[in-house]
């Protein structure tokens, strides 16, 4: 089946920039990187990197995406001004495909008490900044803040002030997710309508949820005539998030027929992009969560079950396997050698180097033989948690616990520190307590701790425990996340995660402030 461009909508996936706005939700440049290779493969048309000059560690977080990124487009962020645009280009100059995404508030609100600017001041911002991008990149976005609030008039001759400057991307959000489906659409068929050389540019939706419309906002926004759809995985983002990418790209499959629009992502990646993203930020995916939720191809009902064993098109719209949800198999064990584990892991898409792929199969072997039934989940864990932890300065080396009805308990541990061994015992008001006081011990290092998580990965009493550990010190957040089949192992290996990021930000710190 043939499509024409008219119905093609861009993926634009603003995780790494929007969706780090998520208080708390704080990457790691080398986690962002794993990110955005996630998102080229999937095949996003435009990843937004960051806002290069927000700080030292967005700018180089831009620029190392840009390096290596090849098939998407990457996109900085810059607000209307000169310094903030040449920032942006700076960290774009190695990108195969670079975008500046220059934006200013345009509502009258915004005008008057944030910006505290005149339109006509407004007008000139746009299109001195647009201008000013254009001197760097063939290829700008330029977006309206606070458009759903915007006078049309004046939100017509912003547009236009934009195109005419050189922006070949018109971007008209809902910022403070206050629209509804039928007025985004509505704006923006009058605003395509009515600016000259509108056909010039793609219109974008951008769209967040404070009243859960994030999502129908952004298709109704595509059947006003915007063909880029800004989101993030997992609807990731600040206050109650945006629209989430897998819930706007499945839509857009499952409902052609109601909206004949399609995208080009690779669905099938979606499912372990939306495990990455959680992994990484310590975002929890809830249960019910729409395509991407544990229950979301689950039927517990009877008359479900019934209804699926007959023909699966009764209670299922679309299929598992369409998101990347595999078909548990318990075919791997402690017998299974390194070739068939190599073949499980292409299988789940992953791809290891030799030193990590060892490690990773000697932990599966030390679980298989604690564990009865190995799942396709098990593995991502521990895959997942052996990436995440492959640079780390800090690990664990051995754990011993004990605990009692009393409420003490103490840890044994002992962790390596750039590969050398340091052992702590110390006691706690439980075993997890003790475990934690015995790292802070090793570290003589006392963070806050702001969130410790525990959740199984799959079923059964042997299932293994993924863990996420948030720590703040000094307005610095981390996550920490660690995956094992006992649960206090898995607490330990998620705290060392953290304070591993912890240190890695305390000495960038330090060197900027002797540099």
């Amino acid at each position: 089946m043939s499509h024409s461009d008219k119905d093609s909508v861009r993926i634009f996936d603003t995780t790494l920039r929007d969706g780090e706005q998520s208080p708390g939700a704080s990457m790691t440049i080398e986690e962002k990187i794993r990110i955005a290779e996630l998102l080229e493969a999937m095949r996003v048309d435009i990843i937004e990197a960051g806002f290069a000059i927000a700080s030292n560690g967005d700018f180089e977080c831009v620029q190392k995406i840009a390096q290596q990124i090849k098939q998407s487009t990457v996109c900085s962020l810059a607000r209307a001004a000169l310094p903030d645009i040449d920032r942006a280009a700076e960290a774009l100059k190695q990108a195969a495909r670079p975008r500046i995404h220059t934006f200013i508030a345009t509502s009258p609100l915004h005008m008057k008490v944030k910006l505290q600017m005149e339109p006509k001041a407004v007008i000139e911002a746009i299109h001195a900044s647009v201008s000013h991008a254009r001197n760097f990149v063939d290829d700008v976005e330029w977006s309206a803040e606070d458009a759903t609030r915007t006078e049309m008039d004046f939100l017509c001759q912003a547009v236009e002030t934009a195109i005419k400057a050189g922006a070949t991307t018109i971007n008209l959000p809902d910022t403070v997710g206050y629209t509804t489906p039928r007025e985004y659409r509505e704006m923006f068929q009058s605003v395509i309508n009515r600016v000259p050389g509108a056909a010039k540019a793609i219109f974008s939706t951008h769209c967040h949820n404070d009243l859960g419309l994030a999502v129908a906002n952004s298709l109704a926004g595509v059947e006003g005539g915007a063909r880029q759809i800004e989101c993030t995985i997992n609807g990731i983002g600040e206050r109650a998030g945006n629209a989430a990418m897998e819930e706007v790209v499945m839509a857009l499959r499952t409902r052609a027929d109601a909206m004949p629009y399609h995208t080009n992502i690779e669905t099938t990646s979606i499912m372990k992009a939306s495990k990455l993203v959680s992994t990484v930020t310590g975002f929890n995916v809830q249960n019910n969560k729409a395509i991407v939720g544990a229950n979301a191809f689950a039927h517990e009902s009877g008359i479900h079950q019934d209804g699926i064993l007959k023909n699966a098109e009764t209670y299922e719209i679309m299929t598992p396997e369409s998101v990347g949800v595999t078909k548990t198999t318990l075919v791997m064990g402690k017998l299974s050698g390194r070739a068939a584990f190599a073949d499980k892991l292409k299988d789940l898409g992953y791809e290891l180097g030799d030193n990590a792929f060892q490690d990773c199969f000697r932990r599966f072997k030390e679980l298989a033989d604690r564990k009865k039934n190995i799942y396709d989940e098990d593995i991502i864990a521990l895959v997942d948690d052996e990436v995440a932890t492959a640079e780390n300065r800090l690990r664990l080396v051995a754990l011993n616990t004990h605990s009692s009805t009393d409420g003490t308990a103490v840890a044994d541990l002992t962790m390596s520190i750039d590969g050398e061994p340091k052992k702590s015992v110390v006691y706690g008001a439980g075993p997890v307590d003790a475990v934690f006081n015995a790292v802070k011990d090793v570290m003589d290092w006392h963070p806050r701790l702001v969130i410790f998580q525990v959740h199984a990965i799959t079923q059964g009493t042997d299932a293994q425990a993924e863990c996420t550990v948030r720590l703040e010190e000094d307005g610095r957040t981390v996550n920490g996340q660690g995956a094992d089949e006992d649960t206090i192992t898995a607490a330990a290996r998620a705290y060392i995660a953290a304070m591993n990021k912890l240190m890695i930000k305390r000495e960038k710190r330090a060197i900027a402030a002797t540099g």
